[in-house]
């Protein structure tokens, strides 16, 4: 990484780590006590490929309880990438009090220019893409998602509706309908993506506005 892209990783960090220590984990905007639209769409992506044995990755994960959900379900192999050291955390001192933590990984890293170790079966994103609202960084992004999913994976994708709003935790966002993000997924990756669910959600933050979100789920190659 070069000293310019280490300095805006440096900045991302710090965003994030402020975020968390300011209000908390049940006090950011995307909170959710039981992330259940999460482990559903995560669930039936597993049982069109390797099942509860196949690796997931939760990039962007945060201080989200779905990694504990996930092993709760009998999930084997979760990782949870975040570039908040803050986050990560919390989150893996909430998991060391439940069983099955020993099958959580934890990935302190910058996403954009993450390279990763190994591949994974599912990769999942609530809330992460919608903040790259410049074209090189999603770029960036489809550059990790093409290097961590395995061959046949699936993609869980989350990102503000186009009713959603337009800033978030002081950042712009882009805002997507399900044919914008798999229209994203196609132009980086062609007639390899099978879009095989959508669904639109409205998340209640813990100050009680709402947020409408889009998601997809497609298979890759």
């Amino acid at each position: 990484m070069d000293r310019s892209a280490d300095h805006v990783a440096g900045a991302r960090q710090e965003h994030w780590d402020t975020v968390y220590t300011d209000r908390g984990e049940r006090r950011v905007s995307w909170y959710q006590a039981d992330p259940r639209l999460s482990v559903e769409l995560i669930e039936e992506a597993a049982a069109a490929g390797e099942g509860r044995d196949g690796a997931v990755i939760d990039v962007g994960g945060g201080a989200s309880l779905l990694a504990s959900r996930l092993v709760d379900e009998g999930f084997r192999d979760v990782t949870v990438l975040d570039v908040s050291e803050v986050a990560l955390e919390t989150a893996r001192r909430a998991a060391a009090r439940r069983p099955g933590r020993e099958r959580i990984s934890w990935v302190h890293a910058d996403l954009l220019s993450w390279r990763p170790q190994r591949r994974y079966a599912i990769w999942h994103d609530r809330a992460v893409f919608h903040f790259l609202t410049e074209r090189a960084d999603r770029d960036a992004y489809l550059d990790a998602l093409r290097a961590a999913l395995a061959p046949r994976g699936a993609v869980v994708l989350a990102a503000f509706a186009p009713e959603g709003p337009d800033r978030c935790s002081g950042l712009p966002v882009a805002r997507y309908d399900a044919g914008g993000l798999a229209a994203e997924l196609s132009g980086a990756f062609g007639d390899a993506v099978t879009l095989t669910a959508r669904r639109s959600e409205r998340h209640v933050t813990p100050a009680g506005a709402v947020q409408p979100f889009t998601w997809i789920t497609a298979r890759l190659g």
